[in-house]
């Protein structure tokens, strides 16, 4: 998915430094919150019961080798790292090779040239966890594609890396039907033989229960965020602006200081933020709410809903949004960093990426994320996002030595931040992928080639972290913004869970997002979109409703 459209860009969530792959989630970028990561479940329809959860999920044992964080975490948010760890501080968390010399494929996306096989860096990383990994990564753009013909066959790799943007179609069928059940060998106590794994945050593990069993092995997502508020900061301060703090005055701001003679508007899409200022349900699992007597409410049918389309329709009608946001095409990031546009939403991996690109190109750059405000003088509200959106999945007819050998590479790739393993994973080879240059790591040619975020760290990661040594000022704002927000953050219904929708019901809502972003364009009207919530009722809405109604039913009579 290009940034020709005005949601962000999957792409871009993964921020094309290989220093920016080393920052977050305990090494990778997260896209949990581009198009629904988490939703979705294995096989049967509906969801593990709470206590079928409590039996499943694995026993958190925090880290005892990760290192302290320079900002601790409070209240549920990520700590965060601004310093470069010297090699002599580093824990060790897998002093010796774990693995017993096994072969195994491994599947997963990939944006851009994937390094040759054999190359210095999977050879590192093989030799130190004592395995041999046969990379086939395919192109992220159609990865689902590519994704469901090889579910389908017969031919499915070892390891299979599924984001939470692909659980549609067939796909969430077939993860029960062609991946291993964990559980007996990750489940309570049993995860304690995988240190690193145990380390993992709970709620990540929650979140990759999949047809009533342990099937994913997680990435662990920020609590909240995921896409950001980006403003220009360094232009703000020079012109002596502050964001408003209220929607009325958030647009006459906008008119203010958008000049279109000099090609300069105040900013581009900003429907992303809208559903946060006024308090939108998520995406599916998730977008269900208990009405005043009770009856589940989803978001289309929600009035904050429409009102934050109005609101982002009024920002495009006052004519301050770029024009290229208008007609859906170009680079938002690219007109931002410009100066053409003030303000734009954006994954949080892009805030680390877009600084370090702009460091030498415009030394005064400087980009910040604004707090979130309410509308009627309310309070914004922020969902807390699941536990993980991607995962990585075992084929179940691996043998009980082989799926255990396969977790032995997930315990590695899962160190903390601060760790020797952690370290290889991210940054290679100190002398062949990066050298250390004035107390940072500096990326060599060799590095920038064989050292793709997206294979080994898509195995598995641990707990979500901000971990930014070449720009300690982006850790500083990122880190305080979460904690500012964090008292705005709800657990929606169903927060955690993996949800099978009936297959016959699992497309109703296939053509929102277009009709979003042509209502706010002023292409139709919001009556259109109230039609739109009649049909969608009609064509199965309604029978959806039920179905998670009896999903609240049974756990009320499971816990009476």
């Amino acid at each position: 998915m290009t940034n020709s459209r005005p949601a962000p860009s999957r792409r871009r969530f993964l921020a094309s430094s290989a220093f920016a792959a080393a920052a977050t989630a305990g090494g990778v970028p997260l896209l949990s919150a581009c198009g629904g990561g988490g939703g979705g479940g294995g096989g049967q329809e509906g969801a593990a019961s709470e206590e079928q959860v409590r039996n499943i999920l694995p026993t958190f044992q925090e880290s005892e080798v990760a290192v302290a964080p320079d900002i601790p975490a409070e209240n549920g948010s990520s700590p965060g790292y601004t310093r470069w760890i010297p090699e002599s501080e580093l824990g060790v968390s897998v002093p010796e090779p774990r693995g017993n010399g096994g072969e195994f494929t491994g599947m997963t996306p990939l944006w851009g040239t994937p390094p040759s096989s054999g190359n210095a860096f999977w050879t590192a990383m093989d030799e130190a966890i004592g395995v041999r990994m046969n990379w086939q990564t395919q192109d992220g753009n159609t990865y689902g594609d590519k994704l469901g013909a090889v579910l389908a066959g017969s031919d499915i790799p070892d390891l299979v890396c599924i984001p939470g943007w692909e659980l549609s179609g067939q796909i969430p069928q077939a993860i029960s039907s062609r991946f291993a059940d964990l559980g007996p060998y990750l489940s309570g106590d049993a995860v304690l033989d995988f240190p690193n794994l145990a380390a993992i945050p709970t709620a990540a593990w929650e979140a990759s229960i999949f047809g009533g069993a342990l099937r994913g092995l997680p990435m662990p997502a920020a609590p909240i965020g995921g896409v950001m508020p980006y403003y220009r900061q360094d232009i703000f301060e020079a012109n002596g602006w502050e964001v408003p703090t209220d929607p009325d005055d958030f647009i006459a701001f906008c008119r203010e200081i958008t000049s279109a003679s000099a090609r300069v508007w105040a900013c581009e899409d900003m429907k992303w933020s809208a559903f946060i200022i006024y308090g939108v349900l998520p995406d599916k699992p998730r977008y269900w709410m208990a009405g005043d007597d009770g009856t589940l409410i989803n978001r289309y049918e929600t009035d904050a809903y429409l009102e934050a389309l109005e609101w982002t329709r009024k920002l495009y009608e006052a004519d301050v949004v770029h024009p290229d946001a208008v007609a859906a095409s170009g680079d938002s990031t690219q007109r931002f960093t410009a100066g053409e546009s003030l303000m734009f939403n954006q994954g949080d991996g892009a805030w680390h990426n877009t600084a370090v690109e702009q460091r030498t190109a415009n030394p005064d750059f400087r980009m910040n994320a604004f707090d979130y405000f309410g509308a009627g003088g309310n309070d914004p509200v922020l969902y807390t996002a699941n536990g993980a959106g991607i995962w990585t999945f075992l084929n179940k007819n691996l043998s009980e030595e082989r799926i255990r050998e396969a977790l032995e590479i997930a315990n590695f790739t899962a160190a903390p931040y601060g760790t020797r393993e952690q370290r290889l994973r991210a940054y290679g080879v100190e002398g062949t992928h990066y050298t250390v240059e004035d107390g940072l790591p500096a990326r060599t040619p060799q590095g920038e080639e064989e050292v793709v975020p997206e294979t080994y760290p898509f195995i598995a990661t641990a707990g979500h972290v901000v971990a930014l040594p070449d720009i300690p000022q982006v850790v500083e704002d990122w880190t305080g913004w979460m904690k500012r927000h964090m008292r705005y953050a709800r657990e929606p219904l169903f927060f955690g869970r993996q949800v099978q929708e009936p297959a016959r019901l699992a497309n109703i809502n296939d053509g929102f997002e277009a009709l979003e972003d042509d209502v706010v364009r002023g292409r139709q009207s919001i009556r259109d979109m109230q039609n739109a919530v009649s049909e969608w009722r009609r064509n199965g809405g309604d029978e959806l409703r039920d179905f998670y109604q009896g999903l609240l039913d049974e756990e009320d009579a499971a816990g009476s």
